[in-house]
């Protein structure tokens, strides 16, 4: 169980998690402007964690309208903040992990693989899921999903 201890000026609430992943998105979610614990917790209810970074990242905003209490306005600030913060967040994973070696794979799965890292796979992993696959014709939104039924294989 992961747990988030949630202070504010008139509330004080303890929220459990199954996954870190879910935990991850709502420390995301309550941090962008607009979005409090309830918000985050309908959206949680409604979307799971690696749709919702793929919504992000493809600049979805037609799938999280979908959720209630999420309007354009809504989706688009998500949309601007978090992908910030995600960007932000894979920059820091990759100066813990030292220099590593990049090959250049293409713009569609560079943006793929910065996804799942995200979704906390490691670099090497990805990139050895994806040697065997021909990924040269997919879009972005594709080669995230077939990435992720590998690696949730292994």
């Amino acid at each position: 169980m992961h747990t988030y201890y949630y202070v504010r000026e008139d509330n004080i609430s303890l929220y459990g998690f199954l996954t870190s992943e879910e935990l991850r998105m709502f420390e995301l979610l309550i941090q962008t402007s607009g979005i409090g614990a309830k918000t985050a917790l309908v959206i949680l209810a409604t979307i799971q964690p690696h749709q919702f970074a793929l919504a992000i990242i493809t600049n979805d905003d037609a799938r999280l309208t979908k959720i209630p209490g999420i309007g354009k306005k809504t989706a688009a600030r998500m949309i601007l903040e978090l992908k910030d913060k995600m960007k932000i967040e894979l920059d820091e994973q990759a100066l813990e992990g030292g220099e590593q070696e990049k090959v250049d794979l293409g713009e569609n799965i560079e943006e793929a693989i910065a996804a799942l890292q995200v979704l906390g796979y490691n670099r090497k992993d990805i990139e050895k899921a994806f040697e065997k696959e021909d990924l040269t014709d997919l879009s972005v939104e594709d080669i995230i999903r077939r990435g992720l039924a590998i690696l949730s294989r292994d």
